[in-house]
C-alpha cells in the first residue's frame, strides 16, 4: 500500500548531554477524504447445472455405463434399459412402414394411368400416414430406453444397478457440470450498490486468489434478513460445496491519513498520540482517533495536516518537547 509521500531515515542528536546519536524514521503523510476497506464475505460453490437423471419409461436396467467420480460428455450413453421388446416392434413397423411406402408408390403409378379411383389413392396416402406414425413412435420409445448426459459433466450419485425393474421418472444417476461453478454470497444492503452485473471480483479459494463475475443478484432479502442474494460464476470448475470468501474493496467518506501502526501510542479517552516533527524539528504531540486497521498501518482522523513529518515508532523513540538537531 503505497500511502506516504516520502520516507527517509535520519541521524540526528538529541539536545540531551552526553546522548547517543538517534536514528529516526520519518514519514511525511497525506491527508485523504477517504479510505479502502476491503470486506471479507463468505459464500459456498454450486454446480451450475446439476440434474438428477431418468429414464422416461418404465423397464429393467440393463446396464449402466458410469460410476461415482466419471467424467462424462453430453450426449454420451449413461444407461440403457433392456430394448429387446420395443426394438421388435420397431423392426416389424419398419417392414409395415416400407411395405406402405411402396404401395402408395405404385398406386400413384396406376392413378396417373386411370386404373384406380381417387379413393383407392386416398387409402394408400392413409395407411402410409399411419406406418410412419407407428414408425416415429417406436423410433422415440427406442431412444428413450437410453440416458444420455444432458451437459458435461463428472457423476456424482449412482443411486441403482444393473437388473433393477424402475418406473419411469426414477432417477438413476445425479450428474453436475464438470466446466463451471457459481459462488451464493448473501450480500448486505449497504454492500448492494457497490458491486455491478457482469462485473468481476476477487475471492479467495484455499488461499488462492480467483475471479468470479456476478451474474445474477436476488430482487429480495433472504428469509428477511438484510441481505440478498448474489450470484457469481466461475469459468474453471471447483469443487462444489467448498467455501469461498469475497474480498470486495469499498471505499468509506472520511477525512484522515494513513499511518504504521509503530507511529501510535496510547492515550487517553479512546484516542491515540502520534509524534511528529516541527519547522523547527521539535517534537510535537498529536491526537488521533483510529478509524481502521489493515495489515501494518492504520487510517486515523485528528490533528494531522498534509505534510506533517509522523516518527515511527512513537513514544519509543522520542518524548514530547526534544528538540533534534
Amino acid at each position: 500500500m503505497n500511502i506516504f509521500k516520502k520516507i527517509f531515515v535520519i541521524s540526528l542528536l538529541s539536545i540531551q548531554i552526553n546522548a547517543e546519536p538517534l536514528s529516526l524514521e520519518i514519514l511525511e503523510v497525506s491527508m485523504f477524504d477517504s479510505y479502502k476497506v476491503t470486506k471479507q464475505l463468505p459464500g459456498k460453490l454450486y454446480a451450475v447445472q446439476q440434474s438428477k437423471v431418468a429414464f422416461q419409461i418404465g423397464g429393467k436396467i440393463q446396464t449402466i455405463k458410469v460410476d461415482i467420480g466419471d467424467r462424462v460428455e453430453k450426449g454420451s450413453v449413461l444407461a440403457e434399459l433392456d430394448n429387446r421388446e420395443i426394438l421388435a416392434n420397431l423392426n416389424q413397423v419398419d417392414a409395415k412402414y416400407k411395405l406402405a411406402e411402396q404401395l402408395l408408390e405404385r398406386f400413384k403409378d396406376l392413378k396417373a394411368q386411370g386404373h384406380i379411383s381417387i379413393q383407392e389413392l386416398d387409402k394408400a396416402k392413409s395407411d402410409f400416414a399411419v406406418a410412419k406414425s407407428q414408425q416415429d413412435f417406436y423410433k422415440v420409445k427406442f431412444e428413450q430406453t437410453k440416458i444420455l448426459a444432458p451437459f458435461n459433466g463428472l457423476i456424482q450419485s449412482r443411486y441403482l444397478d444393473e437388473g433393477t425393474v424402475v418406473n419411469a421418472g426414477l432417477p438413476i444417476l445425479e450428474i453436475l457440470d464438470s466446466e463451471k461453478v457459481e459462488a451464493h454470497v448473501a450480500m448486505p444492503l449497504s454492500l448492494v450498490d457497490k458491486i455491478s452485473l457482469q462485473e468481476s471480483y476477487s475471492f479467495n479459494l484455499n488461499g488462492n486468489k480467483v475471479l468470479g463475475t456476478l451474474k445474477r443478484l436476488s430482487p429480495m432479502s433472504l428469509g428477511g434478513s438484510n441481505n440478498r442474494l448474489a450470484i457469481f460464476e466461475f469459468n474453471t470448475f471447483f469443487v462444489p460445496g467448498a467455501v469461498i470468501n469475497l474480498e470486495l474493496e469499498v471505499y468509506e467518506n472520511a477525512r484522515g491519513t494513513w499511518i504504521p501502526i509503530k507511529a501510535l501510542s496510547q492515550s487517553d479517552g479512546g484516542l491515540w498520540t502520534v509524534y511528529t516533527l516541527d519547522r523547527s524539528n521539535k517534537i510535537i504531540k498529536e491526537l488521533v482517533e483510529v478509524i481502521y486497521y489493515e495489515g501494518t498501518n492504520a487510517f486515523v482522523s485528528g490533528t494531522l495536516k498534509d505534510g506533517d513529518r509522523v516518527v515511527k515508532g512513537g513514544a519509543a523513540k522520542v518524548i514530547e518537547g526534544q528538540l533534534i538537531k
